[in-house]
């Protein structure tokens, strides 16, 4: 048993880190096609994302909407469930949070950070809860559910801030009426770091707790592994099923509401800036580990901090960043069906080591 949980520690740590190092190849090659210097690539996504503590900064900043955002799968994962609907419960967020803070505006600074946190967290919620209702109730698969909610959401926001919600004097970009400065996220003391990265490190940590040192989530994890022997155990299935898919989008929609309460200050098109899907892969990276998504959603927000310089310096598109994620989304997609291998073949050779050791003793 001891071995076995080295064994597969040693794969949880080392398959990623070779998927990583396989990504960084494909992406060096990519860029050779393109005409750039693959070292001199690697070396300004470097000094952009931790090169200065400025630097570090703007990763930073980019690393907390992809912790929040991540949880939206990870959570689920936990439940067997495969969940993509972030980038939807990231904007559905954004908008209850700004018409929240809309409505309350004339309340204090503080009733008004609370009531649009909650109101964002309660949208992404009920957004992502009604996947898992769809998956447990209707048999409807979570996956493609989600991934077009996902569209649905972005449809209901280009409605919104063109309709109902748009600022008259928004005129080349379709925005809602802004947030009032005093009611928007502060940044912390010393830094140019907005609140929400404490949000998303207190999810993170919250939510690590709540599936690794509790009973519920003990019973999430016992229905993600054999959901048959779960309902024989007489574990509510169904509702475990929609309380995790809604903290999942709660977590997704607070990062909404960070993004338009410390960020943009309203809701436009802007509010729809890929971290949802840049989320699922810092889920899948660390393999849907909270504690470990925080570190992975900093590496992956140096990589989105580099976008600018790779232009500036490298001629190379804006979109390199994108291709860079896909790249290694991909790699590590194809990584999952490395675990378990290389254990299954090693005790395979103990326990015919052992079963030549018996007879030689008999």
């Amino acid at each position: 048993m001891i071995r076995h949980n080295w064994r597969s520690t040693l794969e949880t740590i080392c398959i990623p880190l070779a998927a990583l190092l396989v990504s960084l190849l494909l992406f060096g090659i990519f860029c050779a096609v393109a005409g750039a210097n693959p070292v001199g690539v690697y070396a300004s996504i470097s000094k952009a994302a931790f090169g200065s503590w400025r630097a570090f900064q703007n990763t930073l900043l980019r690393a907390a909407p992809l912790m929040l955002s991540s949880l939206c799968t990870a959570l689920p994962a936990r439940l067997g469930l495969v969940i993509i609907g972030n980038e939807g419960a990231i904007v559905v967020g954004g908008l209850g949070a700004v018409a929240t803070g809309l409505a309350l505006s004339t309340a204090s600074p503080t009733v008004v950070q609370i009531a649009m946190a909650i109101a964002g967290m309660i949208c992404g919620g009920l957004w992502i809860g009604a996947v898992g209702a769809l998956r447990h109730y209707r048999g409807v698969n979570e996956t493609i559910s989600s991934l077009l909610l996902n569209y649905i959401a972005i449809a209901l926001l280009n409605h919104l801030v063109n309709g109902p919600m748009r600022d008259p004097s928004s005129l080349n970009k379709p925005s809602s009426y802004p947030i009032a400065d005093i009611n928007m996220l502060g940044s912390i003391p010393g830094t140019r770091v907005h609140y929400g990265l404490i949000y998303g490190l207190i999810a993170c940590i919250i939510a690590y707790f709540l599936i690794q040192r509790t009973t519920f989530g003990f019973a999430a994890r016992v229905a993600g592994g054999n959901i048959r022997a779960a309902r024989i155990a007489g574990l509510a299935v169904g509702k475990l099923t929609i309380i995790i898919c809604f903290l999942a989008g709660s977590c997704a929609g607070l990062a909404g509401m960070v993004e338009v309460a410390a960020v943009q200050g309203r809701a436009n098109e802007s509010l729809n800036a890929n971290y949802g899907y840049s989320g699922i892969l810092v889920a899948f990276i660390a393999r849907h580990h909270p504690i470990a998504a925080t570190l992975v959603a900093i590496l992956l927000g140096g990589i989105l901090a580099s976008g600018g310089i790779l232009q500036r310096s490298h001629n190379l598109p804006d979109a390199t960043v994108i291709v860079f994620q896909g790249i290694v989304f991909l790699v590590v997609l194809y990584s999952e069906s490395l675990y378990g291998r290389f254990f299954k073949k090693s005790l395979a050779i103990e326990n015919q080591n052992s079963a030549s050791e018996l007879t030689m003793n008999n």
